[in-house]
């Protein structure tokens, strides 16, 4: 199996600062590269992250604000130069079309590959893969805001004492497999349910319904905790959720690791955000994102 990892490109909210890039994501999976918000910068950021045009299937725009997407027009005209050989995908919301095409036509350059843009206007599957299935949900924002998800198709898992009770070896696993029954034995008496891997990314929002709707079960989670919870009243105004906030989604949701990131500048001291993220409930893996950070998507073992 191809690398399932977050590669996170930066962190910061609303402005870059010395050691935060505006945001940018880039999820890999089974051989695809799906971009999140690529904010300002994100051409350099790839660069340092060892991550090419190339790498790029699909993006994802959760929302028309600057350190979400003003990069978009640089990875664009990236993708043309670079000669990518395959289409690319285009997701953000349908409100912000006119954005989209501002960004995407910002300068003059020349077209040498397909990119199809499919806005999202309401929750629900964007794509189904042999990889994953995508689905958005609407968020709670200033302006329209949509999370996003991938859901990894169930499969089955073989169990080497089923196998090996059944007399079942070698080339003969891959054929039972492959052909779901093999000498009288079917694959479930050799094999148990294997659930697929999920993942969300949710940035800017209030608590919503959305928001949970994304984090369910969640092995990996990205969520921005733009403040800390003494500022609970300034993130709600502004449409922002606390590190607190996240914490307690995560653990309610079921979430095994967790993703902070997307951190105002007024804060000094990012690990206060796991603090807050623990002290609300959450006792899964937690990362604080850094800019350059590698997050592995983490195995189910059962």
């Amino acid at each position: 199996m191809s690398a399932r990892e977050l590669v996170v490109l930066g962190t910061a909210s609303q402005v870059p600062t010395r050691h935060r890039n505006h945001n940018g994501y880039l999820l890999r999976w089974d051989g695809q590269g799906i971009l999140f918000d690529p904010g300002e910068g994100t051409q350099r950021q790839m660069l340092r992250a060892g991550v090419a045009a190339h790498d790029i299937d699909r993006i994802c725009v959760t929302h028309f604000h600057g350190d979400h997407s003003l990069g978009l027009a640089g990875v664009i005209q990236r993708i043309n130069l670079d000669r990518v050989p395959h289409p690319v995908t285009a997701h953000y919301p349908a409100s912000g079309q006119h954005f989209f095409e501002r960004l995407r036509y910002a300068t003059a350059y020349r077209e040498t590959v397909e990119l199809t843009e499919a806005p999202v206007a309401a929750d629900g599957v964007l794509a189904i893969t042999g990889a994953y299935t995508l689905d958005s949900f609407r968020l709670s924002h200033p302006v329209e805001s949509y999370g996003y998800r991938l859901t990894e198709p169930d499969g089955r898992r073989m169990v080497p004492a089923l196998l090996a009770a059944h007399g079942i070896q070698g080339p003969d696993v891959g054929r039972i497999q492959r052909e779901g029954s093999l000498g009288g034995v079917p694959l479930d008496a050799v094999s148990e349910h294997r659930p697929g891997q999920r993942f969300a990314f949710v940035m800017d929002t209030r608590l919503c319904d959305g928001v949970y709707r994304l984090a369910e079960g969640c092995d990996l989670l990205v969520i921005e905790s733009t403040f800390l919870d003494e500022d609970l009243a300034l993130a709600t105004d502004h449409g922002h959720l606390t590190a607190g906030q996240a914490g307690r989604v995560a653990a309610e949701a079921g979430v095994r690791h967790l993703v902070l990131t997307h951190f105002s500048q007024r804060y000094d001291d990012p690990e206060l955000f796991e603090v807050q993220a623990r002290a609300a409930g959450f006792e899964g893996a937690i990362t604080v994102a850094q800019d350059l950070t590698v997050v592995p998507v983490p195995t189910r073992h059962h």
